[in-house]
């Protein structure tokens, strides 16, 4: 049997991740955090020192990089780098701009992209990212692209920082969100937009209820769940 897969795509802090988890166990599908994939890749980086900018040491890196993604008993995501979970660690504030720089680099994206659409062709999958439905899963059965303005995903991630004790002041959470923003959407490698056949979900006034409601009706009416 095909499987159904649902390509989430947007910006940072848009709550993709959260909606995404919450939808797939509702319907029964896998949840694939493509963001987690690349803040792997950019644990190690950091780890041993590399210029996550310097695109040839990055690549020459890439042989001694093992990334393997595991689910536990309720379905949660798992990482595992060269063996060993990171799933806490990849969570780290400074993770996210390495994570940023090397998911821009033509050879990282060349290199993940294999096992992201290995997972869709065995599971029902919701898959959330930057570039799923535009390059990943572009035959993806729903594509939607979930939004929110800027200072609301600010607020949202400095309720998350503080949930994890790692709180930050929002005017630096807003300018690294901003700043992330504009590095996603003009990185030459599969920039950050919406696919011409993605369905627009702006979350900005509505509570976590209410757009996973909205996620689950766009996901539920486009494949006849």
């Amino acid at each position: 049997m095909s499987t159904i897969r649902v390509a989430i795509d947007g910006p940072s802090g848009a709550g993709k991740s959260t909606l995404a988890r919450s939808a797939a166990g509702k319907l029964g599908f896998v949840y694939v955090d493509t963001g987690a994939i690349y803040r792997t890749i950019g644990l190690y980086v950091f780890q041993n020192h590399i210029d996550p900018e310097d695109g040839e040491a990055v690549s020459a890196a890439l042989e001694s990089i093992y990334v393997d993604l595991r689910y536990d008993g309720e379905g949660r995501q798992q990482m595992l780098l060269n063996g060993r979970d990171v799933s806490q660690d990849i969570r780290l504030p400074e993770i996210s701009r390495f994570a940023s720089a090397v998911s821009a680099l033509p050879a990282v994206r060349a290199h993940l992209l294999e096992l992201q659409r290995a997972l869709g062709r065995v599971h029902n999958v919701i898959m959330d990212g930057r570039d799923i439905g535009t390059v990943v899963l572009p035959d993806a059965e729903v594509k939607i692209y979930l939004t929110a303005a800027p200072q609301a995903r600010a607020e949202r991630r400095c309720r998350e920082l503080e949930q994890r004790g790692t709180p930050q002041p929002f005017e630096e959470v807003l300018r690294d969100i901003e700043a992330r923003d504009w590095r996603d959407t003009h990185r030459a490698a599969a920039p950050l937009r919406k696919a011409e056949d993605a369905v627009l979900l702006d979350t900005t006034g509505l509570d976590f209820q209410e757009s996973e409601a909205a996620l689950l009706d766009i996901i539920r009416e486009r494949t006849g769940l």
